[in-house]
């Protein structure tokens, strides 16, 4: 019995460090090439309040949108394709709820190669270069950006503030095997 136990906890224990591996190579490659991402920025009008504000209404709407139809991208290709075709409902649907809240600037939408410069948040770093990339320009688009990585999937906003939540894949596999 003890030695079946043992057993089951030694080869948890190289699983876990076979992934240690995968996603630390993974890391290692992304940071040395990064078209392995694809980033969505959604550029206010201005730093006004009122345009800061609309912003998220904006992400929100764009989140809930784009969330399903993203489920099943395997590849960037997959992720790149659904948001190219995606591009006229995503126009429509920001300019609606710019209209709904007052506002008779439109979007802008567009997905193109852009540089930008290095991101840190808690424990992702995009470094700076040239990425694939969802635009979302409301009005003028010269105000604060609101921006995530769309794939892979890699966070999610949860606070209404736009402050920044990370999943974390490898402590998703431990809480499910593990716990």
């Amino acid at each position: 019995m003890k030695k079946h136990f043992l057993c089951k906890y030694i080869a948890a224990a190289a699983a876990l460090a076979a992934l240690c591996c995968f996603f630390t190579l993974a890391a290692c490659s992304a940071q040395e090439s990064d078209a392995q991402y694809l980033r969505i920025h959604i550029r206010a009008n201005s730093n006004e309040d009122k345009d800061q504000a609309v912003k998220y209404a904006v992400k929100d709407a764009t989140v809930a949108f784009l969330s399903p139809q993203l489920e099943n991208a395997a590849t960037l290709q997959d992720a790149l394709l659904t948001a190219e075709k995606n591009v006229p409902a995503l126009t429509e649907l920001c300019s609606e709820v710019l209209a709904e809240n007052g506002f008779d600037y439109g979007a802008r939408v567009r997905v193109c190669r852009e540089e930008f410069p290095a991101r840190a948040y808690l424990d992702l770093t995009l470094p700076d270069g040239v990425y694939d990339a969802l635009i979302i320009e409301l009005g003028e688009g010269a105000g604060d950006n609101w921006w995530c990585v769309m794939f892979p999937p890699l966070c999610f906003v949860s606070a209404p503030n736009g402050d920044f939540a990370y999943k974390s894949l490898l402590a998703e596999l431990w809480r499910k095997y593990f716990s």
